[in-house]
């Protein structure tokens, strides 16, 4: 191989590779649609064109016939008068008419098959265009589609999935020592004996107050003697209870009278 050759091939090859990287298929066909759309008035006008010999050609014979006809009757008119001269002139015009007739006819057949013809490759054209502008509106889409995942692939490629998953991790971890530190502390703070003994002391509180309304009923009369009775069987009652529970109250009377004298 020569060496202009090879230069040759070398220069194809490194232009071949650079119009690949900068050619955009979505541009390229968007153009192509261009394209094809900008054939078709000009196949109309071709078309006009054809069909517009074939009238005139139509006019024309219609014309010629008619010629013909008139001729045929001036010869009769002119061979009744006796006027073979003018009828002879007039066969003369007959058969000139007669050939052009039968040229315009054969011409008039074969613009007739033309016309048709292009009008069926127009219709043939259009047809595949629409055809092809489809297929192209598919391709675009997909070229769309394309590019997009192709930016999705560039995204999730810098997107260090393992070290984010790691500060998860660690993230959540510290959350749920924080929240079983919290829930510790809570429960703590509820089974405590100081907490145990507040509430043992807002009893003994109540206690003491509805004693103190009882009294104050009492000494105002407010108590029936049924009441009276009542009160003193409840004594009674209470007097037989198990002495653990007098010891109880006890306790919380005393630690009621402490925490109010402080």
């Amino acid at each position: 191989m020569g060496l202009w050759a090879r230069i040759t091939r070398v220069f194809r090859a490194s232009t071949g590779a650079a119009l690949d990287k900068i050619e955009n298929p979505e541009l390229v066909l968007q153009q192509t649609i261009r394209d094809m759309r900008d054939r078709v008035p000009e196949l109309n006008n071709s078309v006009a064109q054809v069909m517009a010999t074939e009238r005139l050609l139509a006019k024309n014979n219609e014309n010629l016939a008619k010629q013909v006809v008139d001729l045929d009757s001036k010869i009769k008119a002119s061979v009744k008068m006796g006027r073979d001269d003018i009828a002879t002139a007039y066969i003369g015009q007959l058969q000139q008419a007669q050939l052009d007739l039968e040229r315009t006819s054969a011409q008039l057949e074969l613009a007739g098959a033309a016309s048709k013809n292009a009008l069926k490759a127009r219709d043939n054209y259009v047809l595949n265009m629409k055809k092809r502008t489809s297929e192209a509106m598919q391709l675009i889409s997909a070229a769309k589609q394309a590019k997009l995942q192709e930016q999705l692939a560039q995204t999730m490629e810098g997107f260090n999935i393992g070290d984010d998953a790691s500060t998860f991790n660690e993230m959540r971890e510290k959350i749920e020592r924080r929240v079983a530190a919290a829930e510790a502390k809570l429960q703590l703070g509820t089974s405590s004996v100081d907490s145990q003994m507040q509430d043992i002391e807002r009893e003994a509180m109540d206690i003491q107050l509805q004693d103190k309304l009882l009294e104050y009923k009492s000494q105002m009369g407010l108590l029936g003697a049924g009441s009276g009775n009542a009160t003193g069987k409840q004594i009674g009652a209470g007097a037989g209870a198990s002495k653990d529970e007098d010891v109880l109250e006890q306790v919380i009377v005393n630690e009621a009278n402490d925490g109010r004298s402080n």
